[in-house]
C-alpha cells in the first residue's frame, strides 16, 4: 500500500539544484551551541535572556499555553515591554487554540507587547487555516537565538508535570545564527514568508522549507543526507508520514549498508498520526531500516545526525504537513560537538525503546492493518 502511493512531486521538485541547500557543502562549525533536552531547564535560560534584554524580544511558537509556564513567560515579557524594550509574540491561531486564554491575551496586549496571530479563520480565505506556522523561535537582542521543538507550556515541566514530560530537544545559539534568526523573524512578521538571508556554504545556517528557488527544501536536504550518508543516519521524530520519495531515499541507504535508525514514539498525542506512520513499516523494515519506538512518554523531538558530523535539528517533523504545507524552521551544521551530543542522546533514548521487529511486526493482525490503512489515507492532512 505504502510503496505504490507516489507522492505528486518526484525527486528534487521544484528546486534549482544549484540554489537547494545540500547538506554535504557545509564546512565544519566554529557556533558555541547549548543542547536542551529538558523543559526546566530551557525555560529558565529563556527567561533569564528575556529579563535581561536591552534592545528587543521576539517570540514565535506554535503553542503558547495559559498555564504555569505561559504565565512565566507573559510576566516576563511584559516587564520588559513595560520597560520601553520592543517585545514581538507571533502565535499560531490555530497551535493555540485551545492554549491561551482571553485573559493572557489581554494581559499581553495592556503590557504593551505586540501581539499577533498567524493565520486566523477567515470565511473569505478558509484554505489559508491549513497552513500553520509551526516555528518555535525565540530572539533576544538579536545576539541570542533559541530554536527546536518545545512549545510553551506545562507538559515540557519536569517540576509541573512530573515523570510523563514530554520528551523533546531545543539549541540555543549565538552571533551570527542570532542575527540570522531575528532577520528571519522579522521577515516572518511583515509577511515575507519565504525570505532568506544572505549566507555562504562554510558555516551552519537556518533553513526554512518554502524559498523562491526551492518549493520544497527541507525534502531536498534530506535527500541530499540519505544520499550522500556513508555510516550511519540517526532520525528522531515525533510524527513520522514520509512521503514516497523520502521512503524511497531511506531504503536505498539501508540498501547500502548504512546504519539507518529511526526513532518514533510509543506513546503518541494523535493516534491517527501513529497509524499513519505504522504503515509504512513493513517496507523500511524489509529494506533494513530499524525503527525504534521511544516507550516512557511522549516523543517530541525532531533531530537528525549523519555519520556523527553533520546535524539538522529544528521545528520540522518528517511528515507531509511539515514538508509540503507549515511554515517550519531548522539549523542546519557540521558542529562537532554538538553532533556528538545529539548522537549520545540518541542512544540513551534507544535504551528506552522498544526495537521493532521485522517477523513478528508481519504477524501483526487484521485490527492493526486496518487502523495503519485509515491513518495512511488521511495522511496529507495530520
Amino acid at each position: 500500500m505504502v510503496e505504490q502511493d507516489k507522492h505528486q512531486h518526484s525527486a528534487a521538485p521544484g528546486c534549482v539544484p544549484e540554489q537547494c541547500l545540500c547538506a554535504p557543502e557545509l564546512a565544519p562549525s566554529d557556533n558555541n551551541f547549548e543542547l536542551f533536552t529538558e523543559g526546566d531547564d530551557l525555560y529558565r535560560a529563556m527567561l533569564a535572556d528575556i529579563v535581561s534584554a536591552q534592545a528587543s524580544v521576539d517570540l514565535e511558537s506554535y503553542i503558547f499555553a495559559d498555564d504555569e509556564v505561559g504565565r512565566q513567560f507573559a510576566e516576563a515579557l511584559g516587564e520588559r515591554a513595560r520597560a520601553g524594550i520592543r517585545v514581538r509574540v507571533h502565535l499560531d491561531a490555530a497551535g493555540s487554540l485551545f492554549w491561551v486564554s482571553r485573559r493572557l491575551k489581554s494581559y499581553l496586549r495592556h503590557q504593551g507587547v505586540e501581539l499577533r496571530w498567524f493565520h486566523r479563520w477567515s470565511w473569505r480565505r478558509p484554505w489559508r487555516y491549513n497552513r500553520r506556522d509551526h516555528r518555535k523561535l525565540l530572539v533576544i537582542d538579536r545576539h541570542q537565538a533559541y530554536l527546536g521543538g518545545f512549545n510553551i507550556h506545562r507538559e515540557n515541566s519536569y517540576a509541573l508535570f512530573g515523570e510523563g514530560r514530554w520528551r523533546d530537544t531545543h539549541v540555543a545559539m549565538q552571533a551570527t545564527l542570532a542575527e540570522q534568526a531575528g532577520q528571519m523573524f522579522d521577515a516572518f512578521w511583515r509577511g515575507h514568508r519565504r525570505w532568506l538571508p544572505e549566507h555562504t556554504m562554510s558555516d551552519s545556517i537556518l533553513i526554512h522549507n518554502h524559498t523562491r528557488s526551492c518549493r520544497h527544501r527541507l525534502r531536498c536536504i534530506y535527500a541530499d543526507a540519505f544520499t550522500s550518508v556513508r555510516h550511519r543516519i540517526y532520525l528522531t521524530t515525533p510524527y513520522f508520514v514520509p512521503d514516497h520519495h523520502t521512503q524511497l531515499g531511506l531504503k536505498a541507504a539501508a540498501r547500502r549498508g548504512v546504519d539507518v535508525r529511526l526513532l518514533v514514539p510509543g506513546k503518541s498525542d494523535v493516534r491517527i498520526t501513529q497509524w499513519a506512520a505504522r504503515a509504512a513499516y513493513a517496507d523500511l523494515l524489509g529494506a533494513g531500516v530499524r525503527i525504534y519506538e521511544y516507550q516512557p512518554r511522549v516523543l517530541h523531538a525532531k533531530t537528525v545526525v549523519a555519520d556523527g558530523e553533520w546535524v539538522m535539528l529544528g521545528t520540522a517533523n518528517l511528515d507531509y504537513r511539515s514538508l509540503f504545507v507549515n511554515y517550519e524552521l531548522n539549523m542546519v551544521t557540521r558542529d562537532p560537538d554538538l553532533a556528538e551530543k545529539l548522537e549520545q542522546q540518541f542512544l540513551e533514548d534507544l535504551e528506552e525503546s522498544e526495537r521493532i521487529q521485522p517477523a513478528p511486526w508481519d504477524r501483526r493482525g487484521w485490527l492493526a492493518r486496518l487502523s495503519e490503512a485509515v491513518g495512511w489515507l488521511g495522511r496529507r492532512w495530520l
